[in-house]
């Protein structure tokens, strides 16, 4: 080539070079959300106003949705992976129960190791309480940002009730006896599993948090005792086990298959729509997202043949606290991978996605208990009842590094006892066995 075509060349490349808009960043964020599946708004949320509103703020940087629809705990076993070996996305959705394991098993890093000053300076501080930023924070450090909290109950087919005679509008149990005799009533007139209350090991942590901490709370303990060890035998760990013994293995009262099979949770979603369930516990969500129009379980006329009830103590006065009713808060958000090639980039679109105006924008797609002060709940009144009856009563899972662990024990035990495996004494010995082995026997202790 001459050097005159050469010349030419060169600068064809050059200007080629110049025309080249400067290098984007590519940053991801993943959540259990489908469109048109599970957690639906939260992905329509993120796809329709907080991504296009970022990348026109910030045209230097594109940002991907990755879309994931399995459980729970396969999300939480896929970052597991992915934190351990450099990979996965820039962003995930995260349990706050998660933090404290994660955090001491190296799988995630502070946001104030990771960001620094745009964190410690960031002005959502000022909305969130230290309560709602202890649901993602571990031993004084702060490692994601809080979506929200909510609150538990037991969610009743009111057309159900009246079919067996119950008066749906005035029914409220009090004790355990209230809710089992409505059962009983409810499958003599037909009703095919008239109460959900989660056991076993596919459900993951909806089993332990809807089903065994509403149940075990009502006798007045928790899993961890006031010092922080955990409790291995005690008279509130058997009646709860008894509990699910007569619910699902002596009379029938619920699906015993949905508590043992893989797709159990959806299983029992779609029990109560099909007015197969007339009771189930579970948390503010089911109303505001797993029921609602359009939704895979769509529940048809849901504010006409939908309600719920508190969850009362096993006898009034018994629950923790001494309290006649329970219920138990937890809270989701999100964090940034360790691994991660562009933290400030991921914190800046973290920071965007729960300012105010996107939060108060989520409102619009599901509104619910955020995590800012700031942001109100919307004219909701299912929302505003909930959680000003249960907000008051509420208590929380313990920030400690070996409760995913325990939990994962405890939905052994259910498991065991649903299934006609073990008895309730057998199942809870074999709990303290396991969670002793987690912990130490110093962090146990035994009430019987």
């Amino acid at each position: 080539m001459s050097n005159r075509l050469r010349s030419l060349a060169l600068g064809l490349v050059g200007a080629s070079a110049m025309a080249v808009p400067a290098f984007a960043v590519d940053i991801d964020i993943t959540c259990r959300c489908v469109i048109g599946g599970v957690n639906s708004a939260t992905a329509e949320w993120l796809e329709k106003s907080v991504i296009p509103a970022f990348e026109a703020a910030n045209p230097d940087i594109n940002v991907t949705l990755n879309q994931f629809g399995g459980e729970d705990a396969q999300l939480t076993q896929q970052l597991a992976l992915d934190f351990s070996t450099g990979a996965g996305p820039d962003i995930s959705g995260f349990d706050g129960f998660l933090i404290p394991s994660f955090a001491e098993g190296g799988l995630l890093k502070s946001l104030d190791e990771m960001i620094g000053e745009p964190y410690a300076k960031w002005e959502g501080w000022d909305h969130i309480s230290p309560g709602i930023r202890s649901i993602l924070s571990y031993q004084g450090q702060t490692y994601g940002v809080g979506l929200g909290t909510d609150v538990r109950m037991i969610f009743v087919r009111s057309d159900l009730l009246e079919k067996a005679g119950i008066d749906a509008a005035s029914w409220q149990p009090t004790s355990w006896a209230d809710v089992l005799d409505a059962a009983r009533k409810l499958k003599a007139a037909g009703v095919e599993s008239p109460f959900q209350l989660n056991a076993g090991v596919a459900m993951g942590e909806a089993t332990t948090m809807q089903g065994y901490w509403m149940a075990l709370l009502g006798t007045g303990e928790g899993v961890t005792d006031a010092d922080g060890k955990y409790i291995v035998s005690s008279q509130g760990i058997l009646d709860t086990l008894n509990l699910y013994k007569t619910i699902y293995v002596d009379e029938g009262l619920g699906d015993q298959r949905a508590q043992l099979l893989a797709d159990g949770r959806n299983r029992s979603f779609a029990n109560f729509r099909d007015g197969k369930t007339a009771m189930l516990v579970e948390g503010d969500w089911f109303y505001r997202s797993v029921t609602a129009p359009g939704a895979e379980f769509e529940v048809k006329d849901r504010d006409t043949v939908m309600s719920w009830k508190k969850m009362p103590a096993e006898n009034p006065g018994e629950g923790i606290r001494g309290q006649d009713f329970v219920s138990i808060s937890g809270g989701t958000g999100y964090v940034i991978n360790p691994n991660t090639a562009n933290p400030q980039e991921a914190w800046k679109f973290l920071s965007f996605m729960m300012s105010k105006d996107q939060m108060t924008a989520f409102q619009d797609f599901q509104p619910g208990i955020r995590s800012r002060s700031d942001v109100p709940i919307p004219n909701n009144p299912f929302l505003t009842e909930t959680s000003q009856a249960l907000l008051p009563i509420t208590t929380a899972r313990p920030n400690d590094a070996h409760y995913n662990a325990v939990s994962q024990e405890i939905q052994r035990m259910t498991e065991a006892v649903v299934s006609g495996e073990l008895s309730p004494e057998e199942a809870m010995a074999q709990y303290k066995t396991a969670v002793t082995a987690i912990v130490g026997a110093d962090n146990t202790v035994s009430l019987l």
